[in-house]
């Protein structure tokens, strides 16, 4: 009788929480961020942000990063390629002056050397800082500039550039490339895509 009075009373693990596809970032969510960053002089987490965003790397790619996978010699690269864990399939991606300057700024500051982990953790037994920090970090983001931290997660970083080039050039084959996706179908329930589109006609749509 304990047991089921027990059961009745345990709450679902959902209740008041928002599941399912985590929200990209919009621009001026972006810039207000990098904004934030900058004023506080963040250095390590405004090359984590930039890099985030730029490369739309998974969260455990993109922790793992060495200097010497971004960069050439002491200069950081236009592109860059990695192995994805997941698929163990290679990815590349750009790095943009912006984010460029952020990160050799964070090499400089950090006195990181080419073998060196491009995001070292101060917890001794890991070397890299890991999936839940940055998801930790990432949600400190978004709560200092006013969203609601439960509707966004790491995967809001990969999407966040992806969505926004797919809703300019509306090139699914790209984004595909740019996530490393191997199938055309992942991209799409990824991006929510169908749904998107199918808002977007509602929406132009006047009786």
């Amino acid at each position: 009788m304990d047991a089921i009075a027990t059961t009745a009373r345990r709450e679902p693990w959902n209740k008041g929480k928002l599941v399912g596809q985590k929200a990209p970032l919009k621009p001026k969510d972006i810039w207000a961020i990098r904004l934030l960053l900058q004023m506080q002089h963040r250095i390590k987490e405004l090359a984590l942000f930039n890099l985030g965003f730029d490369s739309k790397l998974r969260g455990c790619d993109l922790v793992a990063l060495r200097v010497r996978d971004v960069c050439h010699g002491d200069r950081v690269a236009n592109r860059a390629i990695v192995m994805q864990s997941k698929t163990q399939r290679p990815v590349q991606f750009e790095i943009t002056p912006t984010t460029r300057e952020a990160v050799e700024a964070w090499i400089r500051e950090a006195g990181l050397r080419s073998d060196d982990y491009l995001f070292p953790s101060r917890v001794h037994r890991s070397p890299h800082i890991g999936t839940r920090q940055y998801g930790r970090i990432l949600h400190g983001w978004v709560d200092q500039i006013g969203l609601d931290s439960r509707e966004y997660g790491t995967h809001s970083m990969r999407r966040s550039k992806a969505s926004m080039i797919y809703k300019k050039t509306r090139n699914l084959r790209a984004v595909q490339i740019l996530l490393g996706h191997t199938k055309l179908e992942s991209t799409v329930r990824y991006l929510g895509i169908e749904v998107d589109d199918a808002l977007d006609l509602a929406e132009q749509l006047e009786v």
